[in-house]
């Protein structure tokens, strides 16, 4: 069944239809002069001119569809087209719905932050990193304090090591900016 783009457009748009977006060559519109010829139970059929693989493939109901384009020659397989996007599109979609969302969580902290702040901060970081979910470190260094990174650094060192029972560094502390970053990730359970 050959789908016309305005139909694909509001299918698409309405979310009634989401269809795979790997496109795959079919019948006429493979431009190959032979092509190798699997059959639809597996089994091969040689090489064939480009004409009689679409006529075999006709003669059973059935598309031609180039599933290896860059293969010398160029691989081919006799199938329903139709029903193999629609399980195509079936297994994307439940492999988008077993997959987990990791979000990136952020925990601002400040040159002359005292002792209590720190650990309400790490202890949110390490909260989030329990979740699953990344955390981004951040210090902003406003005025003079641009002159003084090393206190920065030593800040996130003392940060990676309160929250290391939770998560790991995963990009050490960098200056970007008017900002000195650090990814921490979550330990992975063995």
């Amino acid at each position: 069944m050959q789908f016309t783009p305005c139909l694909l457009f509001f299918t698409h748009i309405l979310g009634v239809l989401n269809i795979s977006s790997k496109e795959l060559a079919i019948n006429e519109e493979i431009k190959f002069k032979e092509v190798r010829v699997i059959d639809s139970d597996g089994s091969q059929l040689g090489i064939l001119p480009i004409a009689k693989a679409i006529e075999a493939a006709y003669a059973r109901d059935l598309d031609l569809v180039n599933i290896s384009p860059n293969a010398v020659p160029p691989v081919c397989k006799v199938m329903d087209y139709g029903k193999y996007r629609f399980e195509q599109a079936k297994r994307e979609k439940e492999a988008k719905k077993n997959q987990k969302v990791v979000e990136v969580k952020e925990v601002r902290l400040g040159l002359s932050i005292d002792t209590h702040d720190f650990e309400t901060k790490g202890k949110h970081a390490m909260r989030f990193l329990e979740d699953g979910n990344k955390v981004k470190v951040s210090i902003r260094f406003r005025g003079r304090e641009m002159g003084h990174p090393e206190i920065g650094t030593e800040i996130m060192v003392r940060f990676a090591e309160f929250c290391s029972a939770s998560g790991v560094v995963e990009k050490a502390a960098k200056m970007e900016g008017r900002n000195m970053l650090m990814f921490l990730a979550p330990k992975t359970s063995k």
